[in-house]
């Protein structure tokens, strides 16, 4: 093709992914990458991908990376080049960097995308990667809103992709051995889970900052309302901490949708809900209050936001309480494991637990001892990862539901199977948002 064609085609794919789905044949993206590894492609290049990126160089080849600033982009190409300059039995420093996802999307040699941007764009990237014939690994929450959730399971298991959301927790062993706990009935029936984690989102109300060279800030708002740029949103160039995006509705969905991804997710996995989800959610009682929101179960399993442990559950014969290196387990009183003790570990007292009350458990969960191995494995054998579409979406629709209880102060009955209001409550616009044009899910 000539450079005129190449252009042509560019020019037609950019159009085409604003106004409609981006399908493309699965077979242009067979290519064999190189030393015969896995390719992958990273969107977003912030704190959290720094991490990803560095942990998939090791197991793929990475060909391209795409940020809307200048600064993050340049520096992920330097460092995927010089990782593999340094291990050239590992791939080749050959890492383009684009501006644009659509530029990224087009290319032929990709098999998986890394989706790390704010929630805002989660799903439209996702459904635009599937459809092209990528699996895709995206961060959670995976979506920013109900309707994007039931979208993206609709998606993945229409283009039969692969997909692990980045609810790592459950490739951790004490969170695996605390649902297996409860699970297997070692603490009686359950009676509730409390969750600890901060605040529901609010209305974004920063104040016009004076734009810089090297931010396309019209690609970062996307789908989002059309607002004046403030670095708390999109900090330029390298930095150190998670920017607080996420405070805000129209990106992210405070803490609820944040750690409660987290949390949450470990405690549908506790109840055995990963296909399934609450039936109702109540708000607190005070009008005002930040914690208090509660998921009502069908068998009357209630999980409740407040302060606290991490995620504790609570039984007729005992508690679980488990947060990322602490692990606890009382029995009729008697705490029998505790990270909390002198001289010992974590990994210590889960082991023991579970030398004490699992060794001959009916129940054992999908074990992952690597998030990124087990989204690499399923890759080549087709099958679902730890955290797939179908968890990553269930468990995002417990934060979203959760924090429409926050907003609206009213509550919600929920239909778990048709994944719909229910009983006269909720209303359809609550389900998504307004995207601003060309965008759309």
């Amino acid at each position: 093709m000539n450079e005129r064609g190449r252009l042509s085609r560019r020019k037609f794919l950019r159009t085409a992914v604003a106004a409609a789905p981006l399908v493309l044949p699965a077979r242009l993206f067979s290519a064999a990458a190189p030393s015969g590894r896995t390719t992958m492609g990273f969107i977003g290049m912030g704190k959290q991908s720094r991490s990803l990126l560095g942990n998939f160089m090791w197991r793929t080849q990475v060909l391209a990376v795409c940020d809307v600033d200048t600064t993050r982009r340049e520096h992920a190409v330097a460092t995927a080049k010089k990782f593999y300059e340094n291990h050239r039995d590992l791939g080749v420093p050959d890492v383009t960097g684009y501006n644009d996802f659509r530029d990224l999307l087009a290319r032929k040699d990709l098999d998986a995308i890394c989706i790390a941007t704010p929630d805002h764009w989660h799903a439209i990237l996702i459904l635009e990667s599937v459809r092209s014939g990528r699996d895709v690994y995206c961060e959670k929450p995976l979506t920013h809103n109900i309707h994007e959730a039931i979208e993206v399971m609709k998606a993945v298991a229409q283009h039969r992709r692969v997909l692990q959301t980045g609810s790592m927790q459950r490739s951790s062993k004490e969170f695996r051995i605390a649902c297996e706990l409860v699970r297997n009935g070692v603490i009686g029936t359950i009676d509730r889970v409390e969750c600890s984690f901060g605040d529901p989102g609010v209305p974004c109300d920063l104040p016009a900052e004076p734009e810089e060279p090297g931010l396309d800030w019209n690609l970062w708002l996307g789908p989002a309302p059309m607002r004046p740029y403030n670095s708390v949103l999109s900090p330029r160039g390298l930095h150190d901490h998670f920017p607080n995006w996420r405070k805000y509705r129209e990106y992210g969905g405070g803490m609820v949708t944040d750690w409660g991804a987290h949390h949450l997710d470990i405690a549908q996995w506790g109840l055995g809900m990963d296909e399934s989800g609450p039936v109702e959610v109540r708000p607190p009682e005070s009008p005002n209050a930040k914690r208090g929101a509660t998921l009502i179960y069908a068998n009357g399993v209630r999980v409740i936001h407040k302060d606290g442990f991490g995620v504790h559950f609570f039984g007729s014969d005992g508690e679980v309480k488990v947060n990322r290196g602490k692990f606890e387990l009382i029995i009729k009183g008697e705490t029998v494991a505790s990270s909390n003790r002198e001289k010992t570990s974590c990994a210590a007292e889960v082991a023991k637990a579970e030398k004490m009350f699992l060794a001959d458990a009916k129940i054992r969960l999908y074990e992952s001892k690597s998030h990124s191995d087990d989204f690499l494995a399923r890759m080549k054998d087709r099958g679902k990862p730890i955290t797939s579409e179908i968890v990553g979406a269930r468990s995002a629709i417990c934060c979203h539901l959760m924090n429409l209880a926050y907003y609206h102060r009213q509550v919600i009955r929920w239909d778990p199977e048709r994944l719909q209001f229910a009983a006269g409550t909720g209303r359809a616009e609550w389900l998504t948002r307004d995207y601003r044009a060309p965008w759309r899910v």
